[in-house]
Formats: C-alpha cells, structure tokens, sequence
C-alpha cells in the first residue's frame, strides 16, 4: 500500500478541487460513449463524449497528455490550457494516475500516428485516494506488485484493474455460463432454483457448513448440491431441469478446491447415462466454439481436442493400468487395503473400500487423464444414488469426465428404486457411525417422493469453474473465481 504521505497528497488534491468548485464525486456522466467506439468508429473531428479512469498522465506546460481507459479499451487524451474552459486546466495538475473523468472533445491523430481525443470539457468524476496499481507494468499487461497473487485474490479490484489477463478469464466465464443455458433452454430445460438451506444436506459425499434459524428453532445446512430437490421436481411431473447456482462444501482449499463453487446440475426424465454423455460432450464443445472459435485448446501446454465423442474408459480398468492393482468389489475391503499399502496411498479414517478407489483415481489416475475421457461403471459403494448396471449389481451406470487432469463433471443413471435407496443411505449412515463425516445421512422426505414414483432419468452435475480452468488456461480454482476463499489475514 503506498505510503501515508502520497495519501495526504491525493487527499489535499481533493480539497483543492473542492475549492474550486469541481463537485469531484459526480452522481453519473449520461450519453458518453464506449473507448472502443472512438477507435473502431475512428473519424477525424468526431465529437465524442468519453469517461473511463487515467492509468498515465504526462505533463508538458500548458498541456498534457493521459491515458483514459474503460471496459472496452484504452485511448489518449489531449489537454491544452487555450482549448479548455477558463480555469479547467489548473485543475489538471490535482489529477492523478487511478481518478475517474469523464471527457468530451473532438478525434485527431498525433504527430506520431495515435489516435487521440483532443479535451474540450473536463469532469472529474471519482477522486483515488490511494495509488492504484497502474502504469507501471513491465510487459504492459502486468503491474510488477501484482505479481504477487495473494495481493491479486485479496484484493481483485486490483487485479481487474491492472491486468487484462484477469479481466480476460472473467469475460470468458460470463460467456461461458450464458453458453449453458442457451445450449439447455433450446434443448428444452427448464431453469430452476432450489434451495440452498436444507434441513438435510444430500447429492454429494462431503462435510456441510451448518447454521442456526433462530425463528424454527433449527439447524439448517448450506447446500452440498441441489441433486435431490431437482429429482423431486421429476416425480411432480417436469422432465427437464436445470439448476445453476452456489454448492457449500466444509473441505479444504486447493488449486481445484474452493469451499464455495459453481454448479450446473441437470436432470433428464427417460434417459440414461448414455444419453447424458453424448450431451455433455456436445455442450463443452459447442460453448468452446462458441467462446474460442474452436474446439482444439491448449492446458497447460498440452494440445486438447474437444470435438466428440470422448473417449470411455471403466473406471477399474483405468486403475489397473495406471496401478496393477485389481479394486473390483468382489474381491473385497481387506484385499483394497492390502492394494491401498502396496500403492503408499494415504486413507483418511474409516478406511473403507469406496475412499480406497477414490483415492486411487485422484492420485493415480486422474493427473493422467488429459483428453477428454469419460471414466464409466464405478462401484456402487462410491455412488449411492446412481442406478446398478445391469448384471452387475457391484457396479453403477455413472462416469465421471475428465479433461486436462481435472475432473469437470459427474453424472449417473438415476437410482429411482425407494427400496434400494433406503437401503443405500442406511449403508452412509452405518458409515457415519466409523466416523465417516461426508457420507450421506437418511433423508425420509426424499424417499417418500421416490415412492410416488420418479421416471427413469439420467442426471448430471459439471463444476462450473473447472470448466473455466479448462476453456481459459488458469492454473487454479482461485483465478476463475472472483472473490475465492482465503485464510484470514492477520493485522
């Protein structure tokens, strides 16, 4: 932060404006127009009206020059004492690098060839207190101080600000997420909103925050995923639905990991998880086309192409190609374990057979998987809510998809048997008593809507921001998300 002195420059700065009448704080600048219109629609003696924050200013006696950036673009300024308004010139050298104006004039071209707005009536609109991180990049994309990326997550106004990288991978999520639900809506999906308060937090394996109501006199439980109030909305009768929004989880913070995500979840009465494949693989696709003009990307300095269909690959045969080592359910808990030493893998207590295969696929397996792959038939144990493949009662009909070593979606045949679902969650809740915090808990409601009959239907959850990993190129969960989660700091 700059130092005590310079913010007692710019506050003095202030009074003086004030003192001359400059009403500084201005309530709004109407009719200005976008930079990128001044320099796409370029017309020499144009009039335009322009407002945007100075990232230079350069001074020469009685004129100066500036750099006036908004959302769109950048453009340079020209102020000359004789062509402003008696008195507004002298109000220039209280203007600083990060203050608000907002200008109007007439286009021209430099000397040196750049297209320049030459000032014909000045407003300062917000006065910066405080230096911002502007003008002084090394490779006129960065500011050096921002290099530093606990500065860049703390602080993102900051980051937006200074580096149009960041602003960059933003845009492209905005665009991303306006691509799901036009892909959806013309497929026939209705957009819903579920809540994000449960009694009974369900749809995920994971710890939940919980909080209190004080009216009802009741815990309630930020969401871990919306999947069984979406599945209720399908015994009333809806057939396709869909829900983007905020899933909770109480785990730890990684480059994949935010405690606070963005979900799609979908669900599709009379498909399957086949049927959920072949629209997934589309999806991602067409919203590559349609944000980077293409479907072939590079992550991570990997080539990737996007185009279907994706690769199917079971999900125990991954293992064993990556290991050597057979997790087959039949083969049982004790014979896992002795695979899980062999593999040095570190399992979290209970150590049951479902997290030995889940571990195994995030160490093993998944840093691996860089094209696109559907990882399909994962054992029941790990899918409480997924439909048993047929023939195979160990086995569910749920993949998993995966794409430059990150895991962008998660999506099942889904279990409508009341019978065998209650039967699922007493098997998580025998879980929970070893001392399984994420296993599913006993939701009656749930069951008793499964009993009036849900159709057949395919589900499907994608993690929303490492889709935007993907499709931008960031290296972690914290550059896709605005405002991400980070240790408290200490003052």
């Amino acid at each position: 932060m700059e130092s005590d002195a310079l913010y007692e420059q710019r506050l003095e700065k202030l009074r003086r404006l004030r003192a001359a009448g400059e009403p500084v704080y201005e309530r709004a600048f109407p009719d200005r127009e976008p930079v990128q219109e001044a320099i796409e629609g370029f017309a020499e003696g144009r009039r335009m009206r322009l407002a945007g924050r100075i990232h230079s200013i350069r001074g020469h006696g009685g004129s100066a020059f500036a750099d006036l950036r908004d959302a769109t673009g950048r453009i340079q300024i020209y102020l000359r004492r004789n062509l402003l308004p008696e008195g507004v010139f002298d109000r220039v050298r209280d203007l600083d690098i990060g203050d608000i104006v907002g200008v109007e004039g007439t286009l021209f071209v430099t000397k040196t060839g750049e297209k320049t707005l030459e000032v014909r009536g000045l407003a300062v609109l917000s006065k910066a207190l405080r230096e911002p991180p502007l003008g002084k990049s090394k490779d006129d994309r960065h500011w050096y101080a921002l290099a530093d990326t606990e500065t860049r997550y703390r602080r993102r106004y900051l980051d937006l600000m200074a580096n149009e990288d960041a602003r960059r991978v933003f845009l492209v999520r905005s665009r991303v997420i306006r691509g799901i639900r036009a892909f959806l809506d013309a497929r026939g999906f209705a957009e819903v909103e579920t809540p994000i308060m449960q009694p009974v937090p369900g749809g995920a394996a994971a710890r939940p925050f919980v909080t209190r109501h004080r009216a009802l006199h009741a815990d309630l439980y930020l969401r871990v995923a919306p999947e069984l109030y979406l599945k209720r909305l399908l015994v009333g009768g809806f057939e396709k639905v869909y829900e983007i929004g905020r899933n909770f989880r109480n785990e730890g913070i990684s480059t994949r990991h935010n405690p606070e995500f963005t979900m799609l979840e979908l669900y599709e009465a009379y498909a399957d998880y086949g049927g959920i494949m072949r629209l997934l693989e589309e999806m991602v696709s067409s919203i590559a086309r349609d944000v980077l003009g293409g479907d072939s990307i590079t992550f991570r300095g990997k080539e990737i192409c996007l185009s279907p269909p994706w690769a199917r690959l079971p999900l125990l045969q991954a293992i064993r190609d990556r290991t050597g080592e057979d997790l087959s359910p039949e083969r049982g808990e004790a014979e896992a374990l002795a695979a899980a030493g062999r593999l040095g893998l570190e399992i979290e207590e209970p150590r049951t057979y479902a997290k030995i295969v889940d571990e195994a696929l995030k160490g093993r397996v998944v840093p691996a998987l860089l094209d696109p792959v559907f990882l399909t038939e994962y054992p029941v144990a790990l899918s409480p809510l997924a439909r048993r493949s047929p023939g195979q009662p160990l086995l569910a009909e749920r993949f998993q998809a995966f794409a430059g070593g990150l895991e962008i979606a998660n999506a099942f045949s889904e279990l409508c048997d009341p019978l065998d679902q209650r039967e699922r969650f007493e098997a998580q809740i025998a879980a929970r008593r070893l001392g399984d915090e994420e296993a599913h808990r006993m939701d009656d409601d749930f069951i008793a809507a499964l009993e009036y009959g849900m159709p057949p239907a395919g589900g499907l959850g994608v993690g929303v921001d490492r889709l935007v990993m993907l499709l931008s190129g960031a290296d972690s969960i914290r550059d896709v998300i605005l405002f991400p989660q980070l240790k408290p700091e200490h003052r």
